[in-house]
This record gives structure tokens, C-alpha cells and sequence, in this order.
């Protein structure tokens, strides 16, 4: 089992940036491949950034590719989300999921091929 909390969600102004934070435990955290997603209100849940193994991979939704960043530390067992130039479309819940992998150079973005997930935090973005 992995567990995922994230946290660093809330309210900013549209322009502006946050930062979430997604920390690990329980399996050995740099054999998965770490995965954001999100959800806003009455849409589906949608992919947002991947990130390998060792973290020489990444991954982003055309939506938010220049925008935010996803980074990882092996050693704290944690997944980052920076997110700048915030707009009002990007909030949602944000989750981070984590997904069995067996090579550095593999990725996944899709939310049915994800092992574990956290329970969410909440950004958003006013106008």
C-alpha cells in the first residue's frame, strides 16, 4: 500500500501561483511514477502532469504545458506541483496519484492505470 496526502491547495488570484505537495508512504516511493490530476465542479476528473521514476520524465496536459512544473524528491518520498500564471479554469481538486513502474523512462496519464490515489486538495482561482 501507498499512502498520498496532498496539501498546499487554496485561493489565489488569477495570475498568480501555489504550490501542492504530495507526500508518499509506504512502498518504496521511487518505483512509482507520480501523476497529477484534477477536477473541477461538474467535469471529469483530467489529467495535469507525469513524472518518471527518477524524475528524468515529465509530462504535461497541453492546458497547463508552460505553466506548471512537476517535480519530485526521492529522498523526502514527495511530489511537486508548481503552478504559475494561474487562470480561473485551473480550479478543481487536485489529486496525486501513484503508478507502478518498472523502467525510468516510462509514463503514464491515464487516471485507469493509476494504483493509488490521495484524497484531494482544493485550488482556486479567482477572477
Amino acid at each position: 500500500q501507498v499512502q498520498l496526502v496532498e496539501s498546499g491547495g487554496g485561493l489565489v488570484q488569477a495570475g498568480g501561483s501555489l504550490g501542492l505537495s504530495c507526500a508518499a508512504s509506504g512502498r518504496t516511493f521511487s518505483n512509482y511514477g507520480m501523476d497529477w490530476f484534477r477536477q473541477a465542479p461538474g467535469k471529469e476528473r483530467e489529467f495535469v502532469a507525469a513524472i518518471s521514476t527518477n524524475g528524468g520524465r515529465t509530462d504535461y496536459a497541453a492546458s497547463v504545458k508552460g505553466r506548471f512544473t512537476i517535480s519530485r524528491d526521492n529522498a523526502k518520498n514527495t511530489v511537486y506541483l508548481q503552478m504559475n500564471s494561474l487562470k480561473y479554469e485551473d480550479t478543481a481538486v487536485y489529486y496525486c496519484a501513484a503508478v507502478r513502474l518498472y523502467s525510468v523512462w516510462q509514463l503514464s496519464d491515464n487516471a485507469d492505470a493509476m494504483d493509488y490515489w490521495g484524497k484531494g486538495t482544493l485550488v482556486t482561482v479567482s477572477s
